[in-house]
């Protein structure tokens, strides 16, 4: 974070066993990240010992080293490494609440989930009080016991006009003046994932305690990457707020989002994850103004200093691809012409054995590829189809030169209605050795319509979330990390001279490959369907808004004749992997 993006340390508590810092972008109303460690321990060794709480000696200690503030307690520390098994991870997510809004939520909780309220809490300190509750169930809500693993901690400033009150963050941390390099950009918080046991659950509780309610559902057909299968659902809250500008709009965090996973297979990383780590925060989503910029200049921090940020690798195929019969439709030639065009595009290394186009190819090159006598239009497709997939989204309202930055810097696109979302992961984070699951981090860039009122002509408000959450990003999140995997177990099969499980990995990256792109038109309409039948909901034609409801199911219906097809082949792949391992 130091590093790639450009953030600082602005804030800091040593305590008397544990130490936290504070990492914030140049903007300090923006996203927060408190970081906390034991002054001497790992969270393996605080793993090991997190079991002989109740020892004498151990209680002892902790009454010699008692933490004025609560939340930087080295318990918190060794009942999070106990639950994760010594790695680290997102152990909280805070949010500041109104005035009378701690009383209020514990009351809640109190009446509904008793079992999730933190033991003590909440504690009161000189201006502010925090309260703590576990995020969690062990399984079904009410059931189980609390999973012990995450926790929500909410804070409350007491009085912001009294001197007690200069409390940022939490209490106890002091404030560090910090010199930003003047080229990083703020980030504000945008949504942060989930990955559980009991989806329905979590959600029941959320709104049992917060009122929050669903705002989007991806089902099982729509997130299935071969064998792994997920639900999602999107939940938040309702702040009534529309924002005036675009400005407001990327500042403004008064909107919450906590998108929720749960695994419906017992293959694929929510699987995986929940196996390893248990239920916790999957990923972080923080929202910038220059997404690119923001990419481009973590690349290139991290190819002269070796340290920052990397980021998951999209197939290319994801932005575009040429084939014979596309090239022949777009351009008019015939099927002949078009594969005589591509035999020798691909003799020029122009077009690669996955049929997409080298990035860096210009018209000249392409022109001295190509067959004598054809039309400009034929150079003009071979050239567009580097970004093929985007164009077809976002026609002309993108330059060629915005296109080619969004594959290069490996950049999600997704549009609803108007508005465009923009969105990149990060590799894991927090990863102790390779091959791990770990959290990982995404930054997304919502580019809001300047749409009009049609009676007065004015500009619209901008409604929170604009862009929605990617229905087709999200599938192509799940298959880059299964692609990644199998790439990565290639490399392995290769390294140690497995020329059948290499091969047997390739074919896993190609399946996985061939999925996303027969699913991308799919999930166009699908999204498309979406976005119609709540403009046809917001303006009250019922008629319209079922049609498009119809469009949305048989969309569903289609993918998920595909993903029950990749399902199978994955899952002869997985079995002839099997085989040639024993």
């Amino acid at each position: 974070l130091l590093v790639g993006l450009g953030w600082r340390v602005t804030g800091c508590h040593l305590g008397t066993s544990t130490k936290s810092l504070i990492l914030t972008s140049a903007d300090a109303g923006g996203v927060k990240f408190a970081i906390t460690a034991h002054n001497t321990q790992t969270l393996n060794e605080l793993a090991a010992v997190a079991g002989a709480e109740d020892d004498p000696e151990a209680k002892r200690a902790r009454q010699v080293e008692k933490e004025p503030f609560d939340h930087f307690d080295t318990r918190h520390l060794k009942r999070f490494a106990e639950y994760h098994k010594g790695r680290q991870g997102v152990a909280v997510l805070g949010f500041l609440v109104s005035a009378g809004g701690i009383d209020m939520i514990r009351a809640r909780y109190a009446e509904l989930h008793p079992k999730l309220i933190m033991p003590d809490s909440p504690h009161s300190y000189p201006g502010a009080k925090v309260l703590e509750v576990f995020a969690y169930y062990m399984g079904e809500k009410l059931e189980t016991d609390a999973d012990t693993g995450t926790m929500l901690r909410f804070i409350e400033v007491l009085d912001e006009k009294s001197d007690a009150s200069d409390v940022w963050v939490l209490p106890g941390i002091k404030r560090i003046s910090a010199v930003f390099d003047g080229f990083s950009q703020p980030a504000y918080c945008d949504h942060w994932v989930s990955n559980v046991f009991s989806r329905t659950g979590f959600l029941d509780t959320l709104n049992d305690t917060l009122g929050f309610t669903p705002k989007v559902d991806f089902n099982a057909g729509v997130v299935a990457a071969g064998e792994a299968q997920i639900e999602s659902t999107v939940t938040g809250n309702d702040p009534g707020k529309l924002m005036g500008d675009k400005t407001t709009a990327l500042k403004d965090q008064s909107q919450v989002y906590l998108p929720i996973n749960n695994a419906l297979s017992d293959v694929g990383h929510v699987h995986v994850f929940l196996k390893e780590l248990g239920q916790g925060i999957q990923h972080v989503a923080s929202r910038v103004e220059d997404l690119a910029s923001l990419i481009q200049r973590a690349n290139d921090f991290r190819k002269m200093t070796g340290a920052g940020l990397s980021f998951l690798q999209i197939p290319r195929s994801y932005y575009g691809y040429i084939t014979a019969k596309k090239l022949a439709q777009d351009s008019g030639v015939t099927e002949d012409v078009a594969e005589r065009c591509l035999s020798h595009l691909k003799e020029a290394g122009i077009v690669d054995a996955r049929s997409t186009v080298d990035l860096d190819v210009t018209r000249e090159r392409v022109m001295a590829a190509l067959p004598t006598c054809l039309p400009a239009v034929v150079a003009d497709c071979v050239l567009r189809a580097r970004y093929g997939n985007l164009h077809a989204l976002l026609k002309n309202h993108a330059s060629e030169e915005t296109y080619l930055r969004i594959v290069r810097n490996n950049i999600l696109v997704d549009i609803q209605g108007e508005d465009l979302l923009l969105q990149i992961f990060t590799s894991k984070v927090l990863q102790q050795s390779d091959g791990q699951e770990a959290p990982f981090l995404e930054f997304i860039e919502r580019v809001c319509s300047e749409c009009k009122d049609p009676s007065t002509g004015c500009p619209q408000a901008i409604k929170p979330g604009c862009g929605g959450f990617g229905i087709r990003n999200f599938l192509t999140l799940f298959l880059s990390i299964e692609v990644s995997k199998a790439a990565a177990s290639r490399s392995d099969a290769e390294r140690r001279g497995d020329a059948k499980m290499a091969e047997l990995e390739g074919r896993r990256v190609d399946a996985f490959t061939a999925q996303l792109d027969e699913s991308n038109p799919i999930l166009t309409a699908i999204s498309d369907a979406m976005t119609a039948e709540g403009a046809a909901r917001d303006s009250g034609n019922t008629e319209a808004a079922q049609h498009w409801a119809n469009e949305k199911a048989k969309g569903n219906e289609a993918l998920q004749e595909v993903s029950s097809k990749y399902k199978e082949l994955m899952k002869k792949l997985r079995e002839e992997a099997s085989t040639a391992a024993a």
